[in-house]
């Protein structure tokens, strides 16, 4: 069972979370937060596995709320969900902490494989997000060349690592390459340790800035 807390200044967007997300066998809200600070106080409380979380809310921020979240306990995973599609809290949400930056239009099935992959460990990103921070940070400059440490990559650590450039989340690569998604899980942990990343964020730039994955 996946248990979530639900930080939104809005009551009705609480609201139809909770419900969406009940409709799940896996899935419980064990607690909901109208501004920053009760976030923080309900996930101290609550000791969820997911925050979805607003960006901008009342008294503190969704992104100061995230780093006190993470700072008091590194296993919640926060989701930040906002329609605010901005490149600055984007990065500052990746670089502070959170697993993952989904936008309020996201359809239902999105929203719930993206708190599944979350909860399973996984860093999300919207597409339009990936597409833009790909553009925006890596394809402005050339391609810096295959680093040394890549050559330590198995080839199937190899086709894990262009699936994650590409997006694919853990069930998605396991369905591509016909293997399970623990098998994936176990994959990404290898690459993350051989090129000594931090996360799957980082191992998406790496490929791309390196030139191992080709833009298009």
């Amino acid at each position: 069972m996946i248990r979530i807390v639900i930080a939104d200044d809005q009551e009705l967007v609480r609201g139809g979370l909770k419900i969406m997300l009940e409709q799940n066998d896996d899935m419980s809200v064990c607690g909901q937060a109208a501004d920053g600070v009760a976030a923080v106080e309900e996930v101290r409380l609550r000791h969820p596995d997911v925050v979805l979380m607003d960006v901008r809310m009342p008294r503190l921020t969704g992104l100061d709320a995230m780093r006190a979240i993470v700072r008091d306990d590194p296993a919640v995973r926060v989701l930040m969900l906002t329609t605010y599609d901005l490149d600055e809290y984007v990065v500052a949400a990746l670089r502070e902490g959170a697993s993952g930056y989904l936008l309020k239009d996201a359809a239902p099935d999105e929203l719930l494989r993206a708190v599944r992959a979350v909860a399973a460990g996984e860093t999300v990103l919207a597409k339009p997000v990936m597409r833009r921070f790909i553009d925006g940070y890596v394809r402005a400059g050339p391609a810096r060349g295959i680093p040394p440490a890549l050559e330590t990559l198995s080839a199937r650590e190899r086709d894990v690592l262009r699936a994650l450039a590409r997006g694919g989340t853990n069930a998605e690569i396991a369905a591509q390459l016909s293997v399970s998604p623990a098998t994936v899980k176990t994959h990404v942990a290898s690459i993350l340790a051989k090129l000594g990343l931090r996360d799957r964020v980082q191992a998406v730039i790496l490929a791309y800035e390196s030139g191992f994955v080709a833009h298009g």
